[in-house]
């Protein structure tokens, strides 16, 4: 399997995770999702990192689910199902609980999951002209295992809208929305991350680990395994509804789905 992300620690303490699938845009596949998964794991272990820059190579930062597996997804059992919703939620949950700081580094198209990972990052710096969506619901899905983290990134009202809509925003609006804490020109993109990110080293570590810890720890509406269970459950239902194949189908045959009104 070829090296889908590139990880790099720098001497100061900050880990560069990048997504290296750009022919496909980052899509997402259980392959590119445990990666993920365990390269956090490994981090949240490691005592000398101290901040987590996650990005992508090539135009996009993540296009959502990969079209081949998107298509394995359609032949699954229920039990699979549950099995492949529980990886992205663990995901999630790795990224949203991890014990540094994390800065999502966005450019291009961000869709479906990408959206998870960058309402699951403390941080988010975006390119002027990158774009926004949550689709599910063209395709008979809804983003539930992402869910929890976009509700308390831009709010009840402005998630319940782009789960229902499907449409697709512009940077300017994500950074009204919340969803992403700055904006930048593309030339200047990494440059502003690293100023904002040598701000964050000259605190005290232990305090900025506390300081993030807190804000879980007294936040009313944390997401616990029931939570993420219901999440989990709803995908795999709806993947196994009529209305859910032919959402599938309909995308993979490139027609218009006809649905059962």
């Amino acid at each position: 399997m070829s090296n889908t992300l590139i990880e790099s620690l720098q001497s100061d303490g900050v880990m560069y995770l990048s997504m290296n699938r750009p022919e496909v845009h980052n899509a997402f596949d259980e392959y590119q999702i445990d990666q993920l998964t365990a390269a956090l794991e490994r981090i949240n272990k490691n005592v000398h990192i101290k901040t987590v820059i996650l990005g992508a190579e090539g135009n996009s930062f993540s296009a959502g689910g990969d079209l081949n597996y998107m298509r394995r997804m359609g032949n699954n059992s229920y039990k699979e199902n549950l099995t492949d919703a529980r990886r992205l939620a663990n995901l999630m949950k790795t990224l949203s609980t991890i014990s540094v700081p994390t800065i999502a580094r966005v450019q291009g198209a961000a869709f479906g999951g990408g959206v998870g990972l960058i309402s699951c990052c403390d941080f988010a710096f975006a390119a002027s002209g990158a774009k926004f969506s949550l689709s599910e619901v063209r395709l008979g899905m809804v983003p539930a295992t992402i869910a929890p983290y976009i509700i308390k990134a831009v709010g009840q009202k402005a998630a319940s809208r782009l789960f229902m809509s499907g449409e697709v925003i512009d940077s300017d609006r994500a950074w009204q929305l919340g969803l992403i804490s700055h904006l930048s020109d593309p030339k200047s993109l990494d440059l502003d991350i690293q100023a904002f990110t040598k701000s964050l080293l000259n605190n005290a570590p232990i305090a900025v680990k506390k300081a993030k810890n807190i804000v879980s720890e007294i936040t009313q509406d944390s997401i616990d395994d029931e939570i993420i269970q219901k999440t989990i459950s709803l995908i795999a239902d709806l993947r196994g509804s009529e209305e859910g194949k032919e959402g599938l189908n309909s995308f993979l045959e490139k027609r218009k789905p006809k649905w059962n009104l």
